[in-house]
C-alpha cells in the first residue's frame, strides 16, 4: 500500500520556519493503532490523515504519542496540500473533525481558517508550574474542555525566556501550558508546551490562538489582533474574533512531496 505524503511548514510563508505537519490523503480509514504508528514514524508535532467525504473532507491529526481534538497548523497545511497539490479548486473547504466542521477559505496563497473560541474560566496560579517553566505567571485560565491552560505574564521578554523542564512539568500538573505575553511588535506572543501530549514545545499551536484570541480580545478590547509564537522556528498570524469563532489567517508552503510504503 503506498500512501501519498505531504510534508508542510504551516504560519509562514518560507520553509525552516512556521510548524511542520505531514499531510497524508487516504482511500479509507486504516486502524487506529496504523496511524498512530505512521505519526509515530513521521515524528512531527502533527500528522493530518484526510479522507474525503461527499463535499468535505473527513480529518483526523495524530501526535507522535496520541490522536488530539484540534489541530490549527495541520488544518492549515491539509487545505494547502489539497490546493496546491490535489487539484481543488473550490475557494472554501469545510473539514468534518471531533470539533465538529471547520473550514478554510483560500486565496492568493493566504489561509483563513474558522475555529472555535474556547471559554476561559480563571483558576489559581500554580508555583510549581512556574519552577518548572522558569518563570512566575501574574494569572492562570484554565481552557475549559481542553487539557490546558493559559499562563499570563508580564512582558515579552519573560516568555522568551521560559526554559522549562519538561520531566518537573508533567510531574506538576496534568494540563499543557500556554504561555502568553503582550508583544512587543504585535498585540501579543505565545508559546506552547505540550509534553502531555508528547510535544515538549510546538513550534506554532493554532489551537492555542481558540484560547489566546479570547483572552486577549477581551483585555485589550479589540476584535482584530497580530500575533507571534515565539518558538525557535516561530510563526505568525492575523487574528480576529467573532462571537464564538476565532478566525485565523496564515501562509504556508510545502517542504517535501513524497510516498509512505506500508505492507498490506
Amino acid at each position: 500500500m503506498n500512501i501519498p505524503i505531504y510534508q508542510v511548514d504551516a504560519f509562514t510563508s518560507s520553509v525552516f520556519g512556521g510548524n511542520p505537519a505531514a499531510v497524508m490523503p487516504l482511500a479509507h480509514w486504516l486502524e487506529d493503532r496504523q496511524l498512530q504508528a505512521i505519526a509515530a514514524e513521521n515524528n512531527l508535532s502533527e500528522t493530518a490523515f484526510l479522507v474525503a467525504a461527499d463535499n468535505a473532507w473527513e480529518l483526523r491529526w495524530f501526535t507522535p504519542s496520541t490522536e488530539v481534538d484540534l489541530c490549527g497548523h495541520a488544518t492549515l497545511a491539509s487545505a494547502h496540500a489539497l490546493v496546491q497539490h490535489m487539484g481543488v479548486q473550490q475557494p472554501e473547504l469545510v473539514f468534518a473533525t471531533r470539533s465538529g466542521n471547520l473550514s478554510v477559505t483560500h486565496s492568493h496563497g493566504s489561509y483563513l481558517l474558522d475555529f472555535p473560541a474556547y471559554t476561559l474560566t480563571p483558576d489559581a496560579v500554580d508555583v510549581a508550574v512556574c519552577d518548572a517553566l522558569g518563570g512566575m505567571a501574574s494569572e492562570v485560565w484554565q481552557v475549559e474542555g481542553t487539557c490546558k491552560k493559559l499562563y499570563v505574564f508580564e512582558f515579552e521578554a519573560d516568555v522568551a525566556r521560559l526554559a522549562p523542564d519538561f520531566a518537573a512539568l508533567v510531574a506538576a500538573s496534568a494540563f499543557n501550558v500556554i504561555a502568553t505575553a503582550p508583544g512587543d511588535e504585535c498585540d501579543f506572543v505565545s508559546r506552547f508546551f505540550g509534553p502531555h501530549v508528547g510535544i515538549n514545545e510546538d513550534p506554532v499551536t493554532g489551537s492555542a490562538h481558540c484560547a489566546l484570541v479570547p483572552y486577549w480580545s477581551s483585555r485589550l478590547g479589540q476584535a482584530r489582533m497580530s500575533a507571534r509564537q515565539i518558538s525557535e522556528r516561530g510563526g505568525r498570524l492575523d487574528c480576529t474574533l467573532q462571537g464564538d469563532r476565532v478566525f485565523m489567517t496564515g501562509e504556508a508552503t510545502t517542504y517535501m512531496v513524497g510516498e509512505v510504503s506500508l505492507p498490506l
